[in-house]
C-alpha cells in the first residue's frame, strides 16, 4: 500500500505537500507541544516533522571558543552550542507521545534523527521516514544508517555543494537509492530572499532525477510560491503556536493558524503552473469569439469586387483570418453577399479545408 510518504517522494506528484517543522518550538512544554499537534491543519496534504537529538548527540560541553556561539548569531544569548541545544532539543519521552497523538489524529509525521542512536529510537516508533538536515549533509554514517531502513529519505542541502550531495547519495544503499527527495535550502535564521538561488531547484531535478522540494527558512510565503513555480513538490517551514515569543525558531517561524491558507496557496501555486505548452485551455475556449475575422460590411452583389470598405476584421471569430485581407481586396464576388455575412474561403478563391 502506498503510504503518505512514498506520495511526497513521488517526482510526478500532483498536489504540494507541507512539511510543518516544530523544531524546539515547544517552549519548554509537553503541554504545548501536545498543543502544537492538535492544532496542525487536518490535511491530507500535511504533515509533521519532529527534531530527534539530545545536547550529547549532537555536540559537547565545553567552553571552548569552537564551542561558544558568535555574539552576532541569534541565539548568541546562549553561551553554548550545549546550552543551545538543551534548550531547544525535544525530550526522547515526549517525541513518543508526540507521535502517538499524530497516530490517533492521522496526521503523518516523520523526523530529523541527528545520529544513529535516534533511528533506532524512531525505528521503535514506525517511524516512516526520514530527513536529513543540511548540517549532516556530509554525516554518511548517519545517511547510510537511515537508508538502510528502507524508509523514504530526504536530503536537505542548505550547507551542501555538488560534491557534498553526490557522495551522500554514493552511501545510500543502492537497492533504496529512488526512494529519495531532496531539498534547496538556505541554512540562514531566517533567509534573505537574495540568498535562496531557487533556479537550483530545476537543476537538482535534472540531475538526480527525484522528488525536489524547498525547506524554507524565510518569514514570508514569496520563497515557497516561487520555488512551487521553479518545480519544487515538498515545502518544509518552521510554525509555532500562535502568540510564540519565546521558543528558540520563533523569530522565523509562522503562526500555525496560517498553515491552512499556507497549502492553499502553495496548490493554487502548483496547479496554475501546469505545463509547457502554448494551447488554449478548455476554460478559454469559449472565449475564442473574442478574436476577430472578416466580415462583410455591406451588401454586394455577385460581380461586384471587394473593396477596402466592404470587409473589416471584427468580432467574433467565424469569418475568415484576418492575415487573408489583402488576398481579399480586389477579389470578384461569385455570390451575393449582406451586410454581417462571413468572409468564405471561397468568396476570394481559397480552398475550403
Amino acid at each position: 500500500m502506498t503510504s503518505w510518504f512514498d506520495e511526497l517522494i513521488n517526482p510526478n506528484a500532483k498536489e504540494i505537500k507541507l512539511c510543518i517543522e516544530m523544531s524546539g518550538n515547544h517552549q519548554g512544554s509537553l503541554d504545548k507541544a501536545l498543543r502544537f499537534i492538535d492544532a496542525i491543519p487536518r490535511d491530507n496534504r500535511v504533515a509533521v516533522k519532529f527534531q530527534v537529538y539530545t545536547p550529547e548527540t549532537i555536540t559537547l560541553n565545553c567552553n571552548k571558543l569552537d564551542f561558544q556561539i558568535p555574539k552576532t548569531d541569534d541565539w548568541a544569548e546562549y553561551k553554548n552550542y550545549y546550552e543551545l541545544y538543551q534548550a531547544a532539543h525535544t525530550p526522547w519521552d515526549w517525541i513518543e507521545q508526540l507521535a502517538n497523538r499524530c497516530d490517533k489524529a492521522s496526521i503523518p509525521w516523520f523526523a530529523s534523527p541527528f545520529d544513529t542512536s535516534a533511528i533506532e529510537f524512531l525505528e521503535t516508533l514506525g517511524c516512516q521516514a526520514y530527513k536529513i538536515a543540511s548540517p549532516e549533509i556530509t554525516d554518511v554514517n548517519l545517511i547510510s544508517k537511515a537508508s538502510n531502513t528502507g524508509k523514504p529519505l530526504i536530503l536537505s542541502t542548505g550547507l551542501a555543494e555538488w560534491d557534498d550531495i553526490d557522495t551522500a547519495l554514493s552511501t545510500l544503499n543502492p537497492e533504496f537509492r529512488t526512494r529519495i527527495a531532496i531539498l534547496k535550502c538556505t541554512s540562514a535564521y531566517p533567509a534573505e530572499l537574495t540568498d535562496l538561488n531557487l533556479a537550483a531547484i530545476k537543476l537538482l531535478k535534472t540531475n538526480y532525477h527525484c522528488a525536489v522540494g524547498y525547506s524554507d527558512h524565510t518569514v514570508t510565503s514569496t520563497a515557497a510560491v516561487v520555488a512551487v513555480a521553479l518545480g519544487a513538490t515538498i515545502i518544509e517551514k518552521h510554525f509555532k503556536l500562535d502568540g510564540d515569543t519565546s521558543s528558540v525558531d520563533q523569530h522565523f517561524s509562522t503562526p500555525l493558524s496560517e498553515a491552512s491558507h499556507f497549502i492553499e496557496l502553495l496548490n493554487d501555486a502548483f496547479h496554475s503552473v501546469g505545463d509547457d505548452q502554448v494551447l488554449i485551455s478548455k476554460s478559454a475556449i469559449p472565449s475564442l469569439n473574442g478574436r476577430r475575422s472578416l466580415y462583410f460590411t455591406s451588401a454586394l452583389k455577385k460581380g461586384d469586387k471587394i473593396s477596402a470598405n466592404s470587409i473589416r476584421s471584427v468580432r467574433p471569430s467565424h469569418g475568415l483570418h484576418p492575415k487573408f485581407m489583402d488576398t481579399a481586396i480586389g477579389y470578384t464576388l461569385k455570390r451575393d453577399v449582406e451586410l454581417g455575412d462571413r468572409v468564405t474561403p471561397q468568396d476570394v478563391g481559397l480552398p475550403n479545408d
